[in-house]
């Protein structure tokens, strides 16, 4: 009786088990690349890089499930194979040669065959050799700076946007006066530093994060395959307004941006790296979000 409860048991944890590594890679948030409540999963990928970062957890979370499932059975199988009631007299066995040289070849052999996609990843999210443009970004206490260097060197600063100035189709602690236009279907070179302390620029929904660091310029890229928005967040502790100094992009079609850089050069004009305003109210934008 016993038995047959434990083996059910089982049964039941390997369908439940299953249905959790299948399951994630349906529930995708939306456009906007949100998490959604009760979402399972990572959110929709919007680039090749957060694709295929995407599939190597899938592939990893079948190996741990399946390492999971394999271990739970042999521990219920040794309970009650070899419980004092059902075996009195134990063994004397102290070692098997070729038991042994299983369980310590089968772990190696695993990790070799995840090393491999795991370093092609890698190198391939690390850095691109020919770029369509370049994005420069700088992290400040609390706020990001960019510079469109191949775009007649359009600056802006991008400072959380206050509660009082949201609109209906902007989201609390997300979005920002100044989003950051890019082109989709463009491989985009990224520069990333800092000007204070350091800072991370992190948008999850196109498999980046990287370090701002103060001196030091980072590299990475990016390449949006839709229209659309995608956020993300400060992602290193940097002082008590880390919370307010969010990343919000919108991607346009190439024909969009065009439009958009002519307007921004008569907007915004070049690079000011003397902005004490923008400084002042960033800092005051996140002490009042933070209920200072």
């Amino acid at each position: 009786m016993i038995k047959t409860r434990l083996f059910s048991l089982i049964s039941r944890l390997c369908a439940a088990a299953a249905f959790l590594t299948f399951l994630p890679g349906t529930a995708h948030a939306e456009v906007e690349n949100l998490a959604k409540p009760w979402q399972l999963g990572l959110s929709k990928p919007g680039s090749p890089a957060m694709e295929q970062i995407v599939d190597f957890h899938q592939t990893l979370l079948y190996i741990i499930t399946g390492i999971v499932i394999f271990v739970l059975v042999l521990l219920l199988y040794v309970m009650i194979r070899f419980n004092k009631k059902a075996n009195p007299v134990p063994s004397q066995t102290t070692h098997n040669v070729a038991l042994e040289v299983v369980w310590t070849l089968v772990p190696v052999l695993i990790l070799a065959l995840v090393v491999i996609p795991s370093m092609r990843l890698l190198f391939f999210v690390d850095r691109v050799e020919q770029a369509d443009m370049t994005l420069k970004v700088r992290g400040f206490q609390w706020y990001w700076a960019y510079e469109y260097p191949d775009n007649g060197g359009i600056a802006f600063d991008a400072i959380m946007v206050a509660d009082e100035d949201l609109k209906e189709d902007q989201h609390r602690l997300l979005d920002t006066y100044n989003p950051v236009v890019l082109p989709t279907n463009t491989t985009i070179r990224v520069l990333i530093t800092a000007e204070d302390v350091l800072h991370a620029w992190a948008i999850p929904s196109l498999g980046v994060k990287k370090d701002a660091v103060p001196g030091q310029t980072n590299e990475t890229w990016i390449h949006i395959k839709e229209p659309g928005k995608y956020y993300g967040q400060c992602s290193e502790l940097c002082g008590d307004g880390h919370g307010f100094m969010p990343i919000a992009i919108h991607a346009v079609t190439p024909e969009e941006f065009k439009v958009w850089t002519e307007k921004a050069k008569l907007e915004f004009g070049s690079v000011n790296d003397n902005n004490k305003d923008a400084v002042e109210f960033a800092q005051n934008t996140a002490q009042t979000a933070g209920g200072k």
